[in-house]
């Protein structure tokens, strides 16, 4: 007879308001247990969740959610969360079209109190909620616990949210989710003195003259303390105080607490809420906790398991992988793969050129430079604005940085571009992976919005490759450029398998060129919009229309000659992109004949439309927006009253 799980009695957090230590600590564990049965088959974040189960139990039956607030940050480590929070049955959906959010969704839950896929923003948002309940007059409405991961802790705006919250006496806590270093040093009797004397008014108002009072000891041992120097004293202040750092910003610390241990951290977090003043609550955790290949595969075993891909895991254990007959034509690399490899032939071509990422190495492919020339290759952390500030300082230098960030992520360093950048003309190139529609991640990390964002920037360049190869081309092209920025935008996923140039090419700037020759209709595409254009052209000449085909590869300058060509020559033009029409590249085009004064053709745009996309495959994404060739064809073939019908799904 099977052995009834506390879980499966647990349809949201007042489930766990009459449960002991042990009763929590077996949750936890079941909890832990859901995660590597439904990941492990489906797919999804994993190391993380798995190292916050008992700090999510801890939280909940702590705190009265969703009166009280949770703040996951980034929200990649809160499924333990949703699975307390009455979406059990539904984790298998997880990041599925149609199914629950990747990351905290405040559409989906009353418990998911901020919804955010970027790092470091939870300490900021708890702070806002805080004084936003004293602004109303509600200030006993609701605790606040923002939960942040010492990565997260590189990111700027976290260290600005701590700063203000401690000037403002805003009582919150923070907990600091450490799976980076040891808790042997802080655990222990000492440790939990320590704790209590920080939490009382009494002491904490009395550490802010430590100094003065060593000095002022009986028995000639301050005059002692005095001769031995600062360096001496500020070590006995950071004994009495190890989280010294936090303390000086007004915040009481307490650690290190062992993260997997319910009993301790529901301790802690209730001493923590009684202080009513800041409190950051610095935990340890394993990533990965529970299961072996993570928790004990250091960090190459954490990355690997960082994610676990559908059908990765079964019975609790990784599943091999069945040797599989070599494919009769091997997969294309990823543009990823190709940049990487390209960045490292250009700084071997040109000594002067560096690779930046902030804390995605090997998302942007640059982890190939770091192994390659690790020392031009440089990580900032989660911290996009320093990486765009750095980038501009060795531009001044006479260097030719190269920012490897998504394009979602560079959306955090606008002012950078625009004042540090732009401004002044800097050759600094932005490499933005993941442009378009990416996926299972949702819409907090669709780089959608660059070209919009990007296009009106004085002194900016705007390319986007339609394949591989020309993704080789415009890297070496952008590097070329010495007036000024380039942004370069390309897709997630493999490439078309196409030949890779021997030597990269440089193309002029501003120039497109025309692919396939038609009548009546042009087909404008810029970086993914060429592949789908010559898609709907494959489908147009099938129903006897046989329409022309050009990739702009610039969306700023434009290339005039091209476009004068295509208006004069056809009595429609199509512009295909895969980012939002507003601002967009086909507004672009738009402009430029509306600003002109020449007589223009019909013009139709096909882009992404004026809403959040959700998550889910991007073959299902592109059909749900109406960015399949199917879908330009048959809007094409509509315009031009062509009677024929393209099948849907084609």
């Amino acid at each position: 007879m099977a052995v009834e799980r506390i879980l499966d009695q647990i349809d949201g957090p007042e489930g766990l308001k009459g449960l002991d230590d042990a009763q929590l600590a077996q949750l936890a564990q079941e909890v832990r247990e859901h995660i590597i049965e439904t990941v492990g088959e489906i797919g999804g974040h994993f190391g993380a969740n798995l190292g916050t189960c008992e700090l999510a139990v801890a939280l909940h039956s702590v705190l009265d959610s969703p009166r009280d607030k949770i703040l996951w940050d980034v929200g990649h480590q809160a499924y333990p969360h949703k699975v307390l929070t009455g979406r059990r049955d539904e984790l298998s959906t997880i990041r599925h079209y149609g199914g629950l959010a990747p990351f905290c969704s405040i559409e989906e839950s009353e418990h998911d109190i901020m919804g955010a896929g970027h790092a470091s923003t939870s300490i900021g948002y708890g702070v806002g909620l805080k004084e936003g309940m004293r602004v109303l007059g509600h200030p006993d409405a609701g605790r606040v616990a923002a939960v942040i991961g010492d990565g997260a802790m590189t990111g700027g705006v976290a260290f600005e949210a701590i700063h203000q919250a401690g000037g403002l006496g805003t009582p919150m806590v923070v907990v600091l989710n450490d799976n980076g270093m040891s808790i042997a040093p802080n655990v222990g009797a000492l440790s939990r003195y320590f704790n209590r004397v920080r939490l009382n008014p009494r002491f904490w108002h009395a550490r802010e003259g430590v100094e003065g009072r060593l000095s002022q000891l009986p028995g000639g041992i301050g005059d002692r303390f005095e001769r031995l120097g600062p360096q001496f004293k500020e070590s006995i202040k950071a004994f009495w105080a190890p989280g010294l750092f936090w303390e000086e910003l007004d915040w009481a610390y307490m650690g290190v607490i062992d993260g997997h241990d319910v009993a301790a951290l529901r301790r802690a977090l209730t001493d923590a809420f009684a202080a009513e003043r800041p409190v950051v609550v610095h935990v340890a955790t394993v990533k990965g906790k529970g299961f072996a290949p993570a928790e004990e595969g250091g960090l190459e075993g954490m990355e690997k398991w960082h994610a676990a891909k559908p059908g990765s895991i079964a019975d609790g254990s990784p599943v091999a992988k069945a040797k599989q007959p070599a494919p009769a034509k091997p997969a294309p690399p990823t543009y990823t793969e190709v940049f990487g490899e390209s960045m490292v032939r250009e700084v071997r071509a040109d000594r002067r050129v560096v690779g930046i990422t902030a804390a995605m190495n090997s998302g942007t492919g640059l982890n190939i430079l770091q192994e390659a020339e690790p020392d031009h290759y440089f990580d900032v952390g989660i911290a996009e604005q320093q990486a765009v500030l750095f980038a501009a300082g060795l531009s001044l230098e006479g260097v030719r940085p190269v920012c490897a960030i998504y394009s979602t992520f560079l959306q955090r360093a606008f002012d950078q571009i625009v004042h540090d950048v732009a401004l002044q003309s800097l050759p600094v190139v932005f490499a933005m992976d993941r442009a378009g529609l990416v996926g299972d991640d949702g819409p907090t990390h669709h780089g959608a919005f660059d070209i919009a964002y990007l296009r009106p920037l004085p002194n900016m360049t705007l390319m986007a490759p339609r394949d591989e190869a020309m993704l080789v081309n415009m890297l070496h092209t952008a590097i070329s450029i010495e007036d000024g920025p380039v942004a370069l935008r390309y897709p997630r996923g493999e490439g078309l398998g196409v030949k890779l140039p021997a030597e990269p090419l440089l193309l002029e700037r501003g120039t497109g060129e025309i692919l396939r020759e038609g009548h009546r209709a042009a087909l404008l595409g810029y970086g993914l919009g060429v592949t789908k254009a010559m898609e709907a052209a494959d489908l147009l000449a099938e129903a006897g229309i046989e329409v022309t085909v050009a990739d702009a590869r610039f969306a700023k300058p434009l290339d005039a000659a091209l476009l004068g060509q295509l208006a004069a020559e056809h009595e429609l033009l199509v512009t295909v992109e895969d980012g939002v029409l507003q601002g967009g590249f086909g507004t672009a085009v738009w402009e430029h004949f509306n600003d002109s004064g020449l007589p223009g053709p019909k013009i139709l745009r096909i882009g992404l439309p004026d809403r959040y996309v959700t998550h889910g495959k991007p073959a299902l994404l592109q059909e749900e927006v109406g960015l399949t060739g199917a879908d330009v064809a048959r809007r094409v073939a509509a315009f031009l009253d062509a009677g024929v019908e393209i099948p849907a799904g084609t």
